[in-house]
């Protein structure tokens, strides 16, 4: 049974209860995110954090706990739960009023509700996945407008992952106005003539940790990198396509709606990024 932490307990996960009354619950009025753990590390936490302070502050929510406690929380669930590879979820809710409002209660007498917990992922590394490629669907993207804020409303990217699931695909990629915004729970990418393209950093897409790290990657390999919009039908037409998260690290796409990209099978670049993204997170994993 694991161990989870909850509002400054470490409790077994059967014991561990939030009131019926969490805005989280009620209003989706939380954020969260997804640390990778790979040989019992921690890998890209200090962007995490970061990103985590700066969803909180765009919701005008209070941060119950120091980037330090944190850093130690983390490490004492890959040490209770005994993880190798996996992921550490944590979320932050404004808490629990006394009642349902659609008014922030009082800071000074609600206070956050904030909730830790490990996801054991043995092969997490070796996905066999990123060896034959995932199939993507295009779906609209009819999501609110602050998709950089990465809050647990996430009902609609659940729907589309049942879309493509629907669709025997593995993922669906999100369409505005013509142009790929992202994955249901990952950046989105392409190549076309060794360029890699991908949708610039604004509020409509999440400001990706792993992106930030894998186009950092490639530049230092001599890759060029275009920050930009593209097309859904740019990207039936690319040479390769991949995808970006904390848990799927880079993962190569083989295939847009019915559009099979290349060979069908991952090309040259988004396998080598996946290798120099593991080799150097690795390294720099605490």
């Amino acid at each position: 049974m694991r161990t989870v932490y909850l509002n400054g307990d470490y409790l077994p996960e059967n014991e561990a209860s939030v009131s019926i009354f969490d805005r989280g619950f009620l209003m989706a009025d939380g954020v969260y995110e997804v640390t990778s753990v790979l040989d019992g590390k921690l890998i890209d936490f200090d962007g995490h954090a970061v990103r985590l302070q700066r969803s909180l502050g765009a919701l005008d929510m209070q941060n119950p706990i120091s980037k330090e406690d944190l850093l130690e929380v983390h490490r004492e669930l890959v040490r209770l739960n005994e993880i190798e590879e996996g992921m550490i979820y944590l979320q932050i809710t404004r808490g629990a009023p006394n009642d349902r409002d659609f008014v922030f209660p009082d800071p000074d007498t609600t206070k956050p509700t904030i909730v830790l917990f490990t996801q054991n992922k043995p092969g997490l590394a070796d996905n066999p996945a990123a060896q034959k490629g995932m199939k993507v669907i295009s779906i609209n993207d009819i999501r609110w407008g602050r998709r950089d804020i990465k809050t647990v409303q996430l009902l609609y990217p659940s729907m589309g992952k049942m879309m493509a699931k629907k669709a025997g695909a593995d993922d669906a990629w999100m369409i505005e106005d013509g142009f790929v915004t992202e994955g249901t729970s990952n950046n989105a990418y392409i190549v076309k003539g060794n360029k890699i393209i991908t949708r610039a950093l604004s509020n409509d897409i999440l400001h990706g940790i792993t992106r930030a790290a894998v186009l950092r990657f490639a530049r230092e390999a001599q890759m060029e990198v275009e920050e930009r919009n593209f097309t859904i039908e740019e990207a039936k037409e690319a040479d390769e396509a991949f995808i970006t998260s904390a848990s799927t690290f880079v993962m190569p796409v083989v295939q847009i709606d019915d559009a099979v990209l290349g060979q069908g099978v991952p090309g040259r670049v988004a396998p080598r990024l996946r290798e120099i993204y593991l080799d150097e997170s690795r390294k720099a994993a605490i």
